[in-house]
């Protein structure tokens, strides 16, 4: 029998939530600035060189990443729930302002071309990101600012600010000057785009002070925020003469795009477009990677081509983007965008009117699985949210439904043991929200995802454990829980767990208690592939990112996921048609 987890001890990770939470109770905008020195005292994993004089090109990028590009000009952070929040504290026109995004998170932003941004939030896990993410990007910011100071390093970039691009050897000797490693810089320069050197020179005229202010963040309007979510659906599913309160329903959390490609046969139909588009690259290593492919009898292309696909259609696919929501629709795959409130794609999927031919083979063979069509399941899939938002939408889901029968959580995380582009598979979570250790059957093993992964490890049985926030950790916090057997970082499986132990117990989930969920009477199932080893320096997605390495596991876990599905409602038809026949 597991232990309870130990206090990880990480007091400088309470101090610093304790200081930026009781500062946000203020009904008036706080100093980012305030918060640096506690935020240094951390010694976050994710922020190694914080209180460093050189730049964290990582944390820069990490943060860069996950803020809008506007994040240049902003100088005042607005955080809400719901737009009638800020008109009550007199900002009225928070909707017209322009709707800006950001590459590595999604929220609902917007921006007043001038110096205010708006943050929409689902959860106080949304406080637990975004507020460490504003001070990393001040901090290092303010380091390019005195770095910058110098009048050569202005001179250097000028004559090149229309342009947004520097030659090889002014961007080298840029890269010296900045301390920072080229490759680093380059990261910074494919972000940023044109702006490159225009931004580099804002940066260097002035110093970076923020303000944020917590326009509401009640328990009560985060609820009032996701009650409006499933109204919302409710009432867009009601007009496609879908009951949500009646039908059989199987919850996934994982992105926009992985279980539309494996259901719908895009990639494969649409697959003369997508290499004419890579012909026209002057990097040609995607071209030869499908070339490869093709010639290999004994791997499977579609994965290139889904990824292909996703770049295809942001990029050029206007007339492909018509002809796929038209056959989405034909094909009982409805997507629903969130009209207010946060950011999050919602997707309803009606099992019983996929068309199997249409199927990624590696979900099995179209004869198999036409028993889907008899079925009347859905599936609800939600675009991944942050932390403690899984638990108000869980809920939210569980108690709307007719019947929940699958809970199946896909995304990832930090590994402590593996390495980047693994699977694991935990059968123990440990919450740092409720301090619950949970023990549940995880419906996948190894061998449900094995088949499809033919460079990553695949480890089942692991111990996960939910943080509070990516950067609220710190080595010391990371090796008490690795001495106890937790190897699986991440941030959605705890507060998930909540919320399965209240669809099946009549109370609350419990607080700071071992608690055996084996007794739960519809699947759960969780999947986690390594994006970042935060015992090794330098190795998170500040300082890459998976690209088409992540490509393997995105679609292990989801073929592992769909195929559980069938199985289920394949057996379901079995058992009903036995029951039919009449026995003498």
């Amino acid at each position: 029998m597991d232990r309870r987890v130990p206090k990880t001890g990480s007091e400088e990770v309470e101090l610093y939530m304790r200081t930026y939470y009781s500062l946000l109770r203020s009904s008036d905008s706080i100093k980012i600035e305030t918060l640096v020195e506690s935020h240094l005292a951390m010694s976050s994993s994710l922020h190694e060189h914080a209180d460093a004089a050189e730049l964290d090109a990582s944390a820069l990028m990490y943060s860069a990443l996950r803020l809008p590009s506007c994040i240049i000009d902003v100088d005042e952070v607005l955080v809400g729930q719901l737009e009638r929040a800020f008109v009550a504290a007199g900002y009225k026109n928070i909707s017209a302002w322009q709707r800006v995004y950001a590459p590595g998170r999604r929220r609902r932003t917007h921006f007043n071309g001038d110096s205010a941004m708006a943050v929409f939030i689902v959860s106080r896990s949304d406080i637990d990101d975004l507020v460490p993410m504003l001070t990393a990007f001040q901090i290092e910011w303010n380091k390019l600012h005195r770095l910058l100071q110098a009048e050569d390093l202005r001179l250097l970039l000028e004559p090149f600010a229309e342009e947004g691009r520097l030659p090889d050897a002014e961007f080298d000797e840029l890269a010296t000057c900045l301390r920072m490693a080229v490759s680093d810089l380059r990261r910074l320069q494919l972000l940023w785009g044109a702006d490159f050197v225009n931004n580099l020179l804002r940066i260097g005229r002035r110093r970076k002070s923020m303000t944020l202010r917590l326009i509401s963040g009640s328990l009560a309007d985060y609820r009032r925020a996701t009650a409006s979510w499933w109204y919302e659906l409710c009432e867009e599913m009601a007009l496609a003469d879908i009951d949500l309160q009646e039908r059989p329903v199987y919850f996934v959390s994982s992105n926009t795009h992985s279980l539309i490609n494996l259901l719908a046969g895009f990639a494969r139909r649409f697959e003369e477009s997508l290499v004419n588009y890579i012909e026209q690259f002057e990097e040609k290593s995607l071209l030869t990677e499908y070339e490869d492919l093709k010639e290999s009898y004994h791997k499977s292309i579609d994965n290139f081509l889904y990824f292909v696909l996703r770049q295809y259609l942001s990029e050029q696919g206007g007339q492909a983007k018509r002809i796929l929501q038209k056959e989405e629709h034909r094909l009982g795959i409805h997507r629903v965008p969130s009209r207010h409130g946060f950011e999050m794609e919602t997707q309803v999927i009606e099992l019983g009117k996929l068309e199997a031919q249409w199927f990624d083979p590696r979900l099995g063979r179209a004869d198999d699985l036409e028993p889907l069509r008899h079925s009347n399941a859905i599936i609800i899939n939600i675009d991944y949210p942050l932390g403690m938002a899984s638990y108000e939408l869980l809920s939210r889901i569980s108690q709307g439904v007719g019947r929940l029968d699958g809970v199946y959580v896909m995304g990832k995380a930090a590994t402590l043991n593996g390495r980047i582009g693994d699977m694991m598979i935990p059968n123990v979570i440990h919450d740092e929200h409720s301090q619950n250790t949970y023990l549940f059957r995880n419906c996948f093993t190894a061998r449900h995802v094995r088949s499809w992964m033919e460079h990553g490890n695949v480890l089942d049985n692991q111990k996960a454990v939910t943080v509070l926030g990516t950067f609220l950790q710190n080595p010391h916090y990371m090796s008490v829980f690795y001495k106890e057997g937790y190897t699986d970082i991440e941030m959605e499986g705890g507060p998930y767990l909540s919320a399965v132990y209240e669809a099946f117990r009549p109370q609350r989930h419990p607080v700071n208690e071992i608690v055996n969920l084996h007794s739960v009477r519809f699947d759960i199932g969780f999947l986690h592939y390594a994006s970042d080893k935060p015992m090794n320096r330098g190795q998170n997605l500040g300082a890459g990112s998976l690209s088409y390495g992540g490509v393997e596991p995105t679609y292990a876990a989801a073929i592992a996921i769909l195929r559980r599905i069938f199985y289920n409602e394949t057996e379901k038809f079995i058992e009903t048609t036995f029951e039919a026949i009449p026995s003498y």
